[in-house]
């Protein structure tokens, strides 16, 4: 089903021009940031600004090229669901779909690094204190906020979560085309990936101290639960072998 969207209250004239139409977006030229088969990101500046332009010219991979809501549908509508439950987005400038053809635009946000990049920028950030107890009290409070609303990530990496600020960090969510809402035990196997994933690094990067702070964050408990416990350990062995 064919739509387009542009915000135009965030936007100058000339941007808004810019992104008026799918034609005109996939006009625009930047600098590349990443590409794959079906899409492409570039960052682009109007007017002062720079915008994230992801643009899709499939659909999706395997089954999404035909059933279901395509990748970019996804990506959008999962911002603006992550917006709803009162969690960090980058301004959404603009998207939409026609046929296999899809965009979705969104505004930088200064200053901003992903968790991943930031073990390798400055890793002086994670032996701060503070900093990082106010990072892990936001990614604990995503992870409750999305599973609380049966909604699994699916993909909830480092390099997802960009943090901007040293003094008092922000968190915002970015790139989540394969979450979606789960019930029952499906629920369950993915709340244990979404925090596996956030380990992924972690255990490189955090000692046993900070993790195990983070989890209780997370569930909301100053100690740990037989139940708890279980949920660690399966954590704990879900990547085994897949490293």
């Amino acid at each position: 089903m064919s739509c387009w969207f542009v915000d135009r209250a965030i936007l100058s004239e000339a941007a808004a021009e810019q992104f008026s139409s799918l034609d005109s977006v996939f006009a625009i030229t930047g600098r590349r940031v990443t590409r794959c088969p079906i899409s492409e990101l570039i960052l682009t500046e109007i007017d002062g600004k720079s915008y994230y332009v992801k643009r899709y010219s499939r659909r999706g991979k395997v089954i999404r090229r035909w059933l279901g809501r395509s990748r970019v549908r996804a990506e959008w509508e999962n911002l603006l669901f992550f917006r709803e439950l009162g969690l960090r987005v980058p301004p959404i400038a603009a998207y939409g779909e026609s046929g296999a053809r899809g965009v979705l635009i969104t505004e930088e946000v200064p200053g901003a690094v992903d968790l991943h990049s930031l073990v390798r920028q400055r890793p002086e950030l994670l032996r701060d204190r503070n900093w990082l107890a106010q990072v892990m009290v936001q990614v604990a409070e995503v992870a409750k906020r999305l599973h609380a609303a049966s909604f699994a990530h699916n993909d909830l990496k480092w390099r997802n979560i960009l943090v901007v600020g040293e003094v008092t960090p922000e968190v915002y969510l970015i790139d989540c085309p394969m979450g979606q809402t789960w019930w029952g035990p499906l629920l369950a196997y993915k709340k244990i990936k979404d925090i596996a994933c956030l380990d992924k690094v972690a255990k490189y990067c955090l000692n046993r101290t900070a993790r195990l702070r983070f989890y209780l964050l997370y569930v909301g408990r100053d100690h740990l639960t037989a139940s708890d416990k279980t949920f660690i350990r399966k954590v704990l062995v879900f990547f085994a072998g897949r490293e």
